[in-house]
């Protein structure tokens, strides 16, 4: 070890350029009349609870999704796909629209008065409305 301090700085450079996980923001089309929504009332309908709005989800191996449904509904994924399972065996409800990334989840519910979805908060721009963030 030549340069100890160089080398403890370039590890703790690596360390911060390591992806973090990206904030979670749950947004609806800018014409919902809701403002803001509580963690219980967006959890309603990503736990097929209510039908009032369209859920729109992320692909399961989104770390997105994963921290949304953590923040949210306080269950893991395959909680969540138990869940979704029962409800849609039942005929009690039908799974949530997957969309691909946070933008394709955003054009869904920019296009959609009754969707309501999760992206990065990174991704927010003025083609959707947000309503919480966890």
């Amino acid at each position: 070890m030549k340069h100890p301090i160089k080398t403890g700085l370039a590890a703790a450079a690596l360390c911060l350029a390591l992806p973090a996980i990206a904030d979670v923001v749950v947004v609806v089309n800018p014409k919902a009349a809701d403002a803001s929504m509580t963690k219980d009332q967006i959890a309603q309908y990503f736990l097929g609870k209510s039908g009032a709005m369209s859920p729109i989800d992320q692909p399961e191996s989104a770390p997105v999704r994963a921290e949304f449904y953590k923040k949210v509904t306080d269950k893991d994924g395959s909680q969540v796909k138990a869940l979704w399972s029962k409800l849609v065996f039942t005929g009690k409800a039908t799974m949530p629209k997957e969309a691909a990334d946070s933008a394709a989840v955003k054009k869904l519910v920019a296009s959609d008065p009754k969707a309501i979805g999760y992206i990065e908060k990174s991704a927010v721009d003025a083609s959707v409305k947000v309503i919480y963030t966890p």
